[in-house]
């Protein structure tokens, strides 16, 4: 079991890489469902106003740190973490499913980027046993889940940009028995070479959203003023709990 912590009413795991795919592990050889959801500010923000959404993370069973803004608001609190990455910590479940022989699952973004992420993949994995891939432009949720039950596969990354892709791999939970399932948001394009990542200096200081910014101004009124409202809101109840205590 890894530690835990809440901003803003989402439960937070503080688990660096080894320790959630130790979890992973656990999950598999129990034969169990396991989802995990890569946190960040945006995603607690939407949960403030979608109950739904909080409910669905608050039933996750592994809500690993992705984002900087988070990671600032613990160390207001004085609580250490670490930023594992989204799409970085996906990498190394796919790294997993190929160690261990598992099947395993893509689904997301447009058809030619996720043929080429499967590609790319299979360039570097040549034995890794894809049993299911999909892009992400489908309308009908139930014949893709079924689809999905008749491969098994039991790793699973849905990148559907959130929250659909959570709400997705919720419908999932109630389909298949034993599969680990990961929302990967636009992974998928980095994974495929499509959309270029940032430099190592960038992730090192935890400014990955600036460099993607940079590149993609219209990022700019997604992340902005998200990310200081959340900053506001977890110093606010901080300051509460200090009080209270």
């Amino acid at each position: 079991m890894s530690r835990k912590t809440t901003l803003l009413n989402c439960p937070i795991d503080l688990v660096d890489s080894e320790n959630a795919i130790n979890q992973v592990d656990e999950a598999i050889l129990e034969g169990k469902n396991f989802h995990i959801i890569t946190i960040n500010p945006e995603m607690i923000m939407n949960a403030q106003k979608n109950s739904e959404f909080l409910e669905i993370i608050n039933s996750s069973e592994l809500n690993i740190i992705d984002g900087i803004g988070i990671k600032i608001a613990l160390k207001l609190r004085g609580i250490p973490c670490v930023n594992v990455r989204g799409v970085d910590f996906a990498r190394k479940l796919t790294a997993y499913a190929n160690e261990k022989k598992l099947p395993i699952a893509f689904m997301g973004a447009k058809e030619e980027v996720i043929n080429k992420a499967c590609d790319n993949f299979l360039k570097e994995y040549p034995d890794l046993n894809i049993v299911f891939k999909q892009n992400g432009y489908f309308k009908n949720d139930e014949e893709v889940i079924l689809k999905i039950k008749e491969a098994n596969p039991r790793i699973l990354l849905v990148g559907l940009g959130s929250p659909r892709q959570e709400e997705f791999i919720l419908k999932l939970k109630k389909a298949l028995n034993a599969s680990v399932m990961i929302g990967v948001g636009g992974s998928f394009d980095v994974y495929s070479g499509f959309v270029k990542e940032a430099p190592l200096i960038y992730r090192k200081l935890g400014l990955e959203w600036l460099y993607r910014t940079v590149c993609q101004p219209e990022r700019f009124k997604r992340i902005f003023p998200t990310l200081p409202i959340f900053l506001i809101k977890c110093i606010i109840e901080t300051i509460v709990k200090r009080i209270k205590n």
